[in-house]
């Protein structure tokens, strides 16, 4: 017998959520009672929390998001990108964000994964005729998010069954990983992307200033330079540098090397002089007072406070 319209309609969403819990289950799968796992196919990371987090200020690398269980929050510029298992989330360029798990339990953890973007893909994908160009104009900042898609998912579930034939990693990751970017680039939160990775454009410039601070924040910024190396004036880079990430080059910097200092005291076990130090700064009560600012703490306190948090929330996991 046929299927009626409504019918033959139906099985979407089913399908929508049959992807959705697959995805969750190779996620809890792949990663144990780990938070945290760097998987054998390349740029892929999945993570999993058992607690909503406290706010974390954390860096974004170029990369899609995605949530397969739970919530999580994301401050930046100003503005709260709060997304489930239905969004996920797009960042163009490397971002300094303030992040948090806002739904999560040991029955039900929140379990993500990240994958990053590689800029020759993009761009290789934006020279092929086949894709076709969306109308959208690109301006808005390099965090979005984007409508998770049957499409979308299934090209993750197929990326995550990879881990489970090792053998076929090498040559279809690649393959799968073109799929999902020409998705996200069909959309409407994909016009960012391209124009990041479209050479000559204003935002593939102000990404490549973006990249060299990222890269040389331990240097000396001089604005001057940092618009040569962009190929553009200076005042139009402040502009197109402040739509991109919400700060002015100098604020960027400051975050990146706030962060990494953070990292270094909290994880490699220096102290806060070193660690100043390292990342560029050559007055200590100056990194102190930027410090405090960012994170709320001095550093030594803010260093324990980390410890103590991730001692805490290792415990539960080690007892599953």
């Amino acid at each position: 017998m046929p299927l009626s319209p409504i019918q033959a309609l139906s099985p979407l969403p089913d399908r929508l959520q049959q992807l959705k819990e697959e995805l969750a289950h190779r996620i809890a799968a792949c990663i144990g009672s780990e938070q945290k796992r760097i998987t054998a196919v390349p740029g892929l990371t999945v993570h999993q929390r058992t607690a909503p987090t406290p706010p974390c200020s954390m860096t974004y690398e170029p990369s899609l998001i995605l949530t397969a269980q739970g919530r999580k929050r994301v401050e930046f510029g100003g503005k709260s990108f709060t997304y489930g298992t239905s969004h996920y989330l797009l960042a163009s360029v490397a971002l300094p964000v303030v992040a948090r798990v806002v739904e999560a339990s040991q029955q039900t953890p929140c379990l993500a994964l990240s994958l990053k973007l590689q800029m020759p893909v993009v761009r290789e994908l934006l020279g092929r005729e086949e894709l076709a160009v969306t109308p959208h104009s690109g301006k808005g900042p390099a965090l979005a998010l984007g409508e998770v898609t049957v499409d979308l998912l299934d090209s993750f579930c197929r990326l995550l069954r990879l881990l489970d034939q090792p053998q076929d990693v090498a040559f279809l990751h690649g393959l799968i990983e073109r799929e999902i970017i020409f998705r996200v680039l069909q959309g409407p939160e994909g016009a960012r992307l391209r124009a990041i990775a479209t050479l000559g454009d204003q935002s593939y410039r102000t990404a490549k200033a973006i990249a060299w601070i990222k890269d040389n924040y331990a240097r000396p910024l001089r604005v001057e330079e940092l618009a040569d190396i962009a190929g553009m004036g200076v005042s139009t880079l402040h502009h197109h540098f402040r739509a991109l990430t919400a700060m002015s080059p100098l604020q960027y910097q400051k975050q990146i090397r706030l962060q990494e200092a953070r990292t270094r005291m909290s994880i490699q076990g220096l102290d806060a002089g070193s660690a100043a130090l390292e990342v560029g700064y050559e007055s200590a009560s100056q990194f102190t007072r930027e410090y405090k600012r960012l994170f709320g703490q001095t550093p030594m306190r803010d260093t324990r406070t980390l410890r103590a948090q991730e001692a805490t929330q290792l415990e539960p996991l080690g007892a599953r």
